[in-house]
């Protein structure tokens, strides 16, 4: 790693470490930031790098905030009880109880999340194309009609988790703590997966999965595995927003496939598909134009995204980064050949001439 590089990515650190003292009063917001982050770096997993669309990764999202949920209630009481199924009552949490299950919770959710890809994987991955977003986009809406029915995890009304043991603004920085400690570990893992040969591979899988599975390349395994690895940090995120909204309820908060669901999709596309830092600095734009929109022109901000939409997809099908690749071939430490136009008639005169 160069110098330049290192200093880079050192000073980026810093500026995650420091974030949440300086600007005390947007805690909410730079955690939601980092939610934004993490959901388009996963959904590029498949979506980018192996050309697997979906519209469904916000069933991971939604299944995460339900089992973080769950784990945590189920260390100290019982869960049908607890959402009211069996009846109401008190229930309060040590700063023990809390944080084990917060710590639990989230881990399990990951895990969770990721063996459901496996499941799910196995019948969606026969789909391709459109056919393959719409199917696990009616995994997630199924997903969220069978947990608003399910009293035994609170039904409609959905679960309200324990507040967090402390003064709020602790809280705030705890839950983006949890968030960009997740974020990070997310980018150092993908950072180092894109130069492998599993990279390697589902990048084939993108360009052409029939070459790629004649080439003796395994391609359900590794879509399996990929999808699964992307549930797992997503559903870790899911488990953490649990935890930062308190009380939640399955259609509006958890599987919310007309709001997160589509907002991880516009981020990649916005920074650009299939790229490490494209997620990300699309996510960083759709999240300072949401809060723009959502503050100045409440009533008008479904408007400004979807022309938002728009001119991505009409102007920058490539994204930020696909843009900048064209137009700045050298901040990417690309050449260009400039050969004069002139060369390939004097090279052909030459040819003439030799004959």
């Amino acid at each position: 790693m160069s110098v330049q590089k290192t200093g880079l990515y050192a000073a980026l650190l810093i500026f995650i470490v420091a974030s949440p003292f300086v600007f005390p009063t947007f805690g909410v917001q730079l955690g939601t930031l980092w939610l934004m982050i993490i959901v388009a770096m996963t959904w590029d997993m498949t979506g980018g790098q192996m050309g697997y669309n979906s519209l469904g990764n916000i069933f991971f999202y939604g299944t995460g905030m339900y089992v973080a949920a769950l784990i945590s209630i189920a260390l100290v009481y019982d869960v049908g009880e607890y959402t009211g199924a069996s009846g109401g009552g008190r229930y309060d949490f040590t700063d023990a109880q809390y944080f084990t299950g917060f710590v639990l919770g989230t881990i399990g959710a990951g895990i969770f999340c990721a063996l459901s890809a496996f499941v799910i994987g196995y019948v969606t991955f026969g789909l391709r194309g459109p056919y393959f977003a719409i199917g696990t986009l009616g995994v997630a809406i199924a997903a969220g009609e069978l947990v608003s029915n399910w009293d035994w995890v609170g039904g409609g009304q959905g679960i309200t988790l324990p507040v967090y043991p402390g003064d709020l603004d602790e809280g705030k920085i705890f839950i983006y703590f949890a968030y960009a400690i997740t974020g990070v570990l997310l980018f150092i893992f993908l950072n180092w997966l894109y130069k492998t040969r599993f990279g390697a591979a589902i990048n084939a899988i993108r360009d052409d999965e029939e070459k790629a599975e004649a080439m003796g390349v395994h391609t359900m395994r590794y879509k399996l595995v990929t999808w699964a690895m992307s549930a797992f940090f997503i559903g870790v995120a899911g488990g953490i927003s649990a935890f930062q909204l308190i009380s939640f309820e399955p259609l509006e908060s958890a599987y919310q496939t007309i709001n997160l669901g589509i907002f991880m999709v516009v981020c990649v596309l916005l920074g650009g598909k299939g790229t490490l830092w494209g997620p990300i600095i699309g996510a960083i734009l759709f999240q300072i134009f949401k809060e723009v929109t959502w503050n100045y022109f409440l009533g008008w901000q479904w408007v400004a995204l979807g022309a938002l939409i728009v001119v991505t997809v009409v102007y920058f099908q490539d994204g930020l980064m696909g843009w900048l690749r064209t137009t700045r071939p050298e901040w990417f430490g690309l050449t260009v050949d400039e050969r004069d136009d002139d060369a390939p008639q004097t090279a052909a005169a030459a040819g003439e001439g030799a004959k």
